[in-house]
């Protein structure tokens, strides 16, 4: 009990940090996740968005390889995809043990759930979204996980934009409670130790804008979310991302 105790002390400071202060459900639900899954915030299994938690894909395999699991299989499934239009639906089978009759899960992907982030990557996203549904299965995860929410490849409605003289919505606002997007993204780039010249130059040309404050606050939504979730699943990869926005800046004279 000593060590659920201090794990559960340990993962309430860290979301504290990260994410602010949790409303009681929230509080509730890391409670129970850390008692009954031994998820670790710190270690990058959970995801906290609009005050509720998701489990990802890294947190499902570590889950599985503490629970010493047999094997996972993964299949394509040819009638329901469409190779010409990136669009890509897996089969992922969980055997919890030798004798496992396996847990299924199907997982789809296309350029219309997926982010420009990951646009050409549609197959791998479809897999990795059935593995993680057969390992919630498997595992009795009643969580979501980040890497199967379709709505992060889109801008998310904003709640009673502030309008500009520029015709954007306001950017750092504050609406509803919520952090400013600008407290947001710098939390994320000192928690990751990310170069925040380099973010705001990628942030820009993920919006489609000359510069980060020209962007409306729905898009910087998307790319904050977005990034959390790239530095989470795999930060070398989005810093070598990160770097090829430096090019372009050393050939300047």
């Amino acid at each position: 009990m000593r060590k659920n105790d201090r794990m559960i002390a340990v993962n309430a400071k860290l979301a504290r940090k990260v994410w602010g202060r949790l409303p009681s459900n929230a509080r509730n639900s890391l409670r129970l996740l850390t008692t009954e899954h031994n998820l670790s915030v710190a270690a990058g299994d959970l995801q906290l968005l609009d005050d509720r938690w998701y489990v990802t894909h890294v947190g499902l395999l570590r889950l599985a390889r503490r629970s010493k699991c047999s094997g996972i299989l993964t299949a394509i499934d040819a009638g329901a995809s469409s190779p010409s239009n990136n669009r890509w639906v897996f089969k992922a089978t969980v055997y919890k043990s030798a004798n496992s009759k396996g847990f299924v899960g199907f997982g789809d992907a296309d350029p219309s759930n997926t982010s420009p982030l990951v646009r050409g990557a549609e197959m791998r996203v479809a897999e990795t979204r059935a593995v993680n549904r057969a390992l919630r299965k498997a595992y009795g995860i009643g969580l979501c996980s980040v890497e199967e929410l379709g709505w992060l490849s889109s801008p998310k409605p904003s709640v009673a934009p502030i309008a500009q003289s520029n015709g954007h919505s306001a950017s750092n606002g504050a609406g509803n409670g919520q952090p400013r997007l600008r407290d947001q993204l710098c939390l994320l780039i000192r928690r990751h130790n990310l170069d925040p010249t380099l973010v705001k130059a990628f942030a820009a040309d993920f919006c489609g804008t000359a510069t980060l404050k020209e962007a409306s606050r729905d898009l910087v939504e998307s790319f904050i979310a977005q990034l959390s979730v790239s530095a989470q699943k795999d930060r070398d990869a989005l810093v070598c991302k990160l770097n090829s926005y430096a090019q372009p800046m050393e050939a300047n004279p």
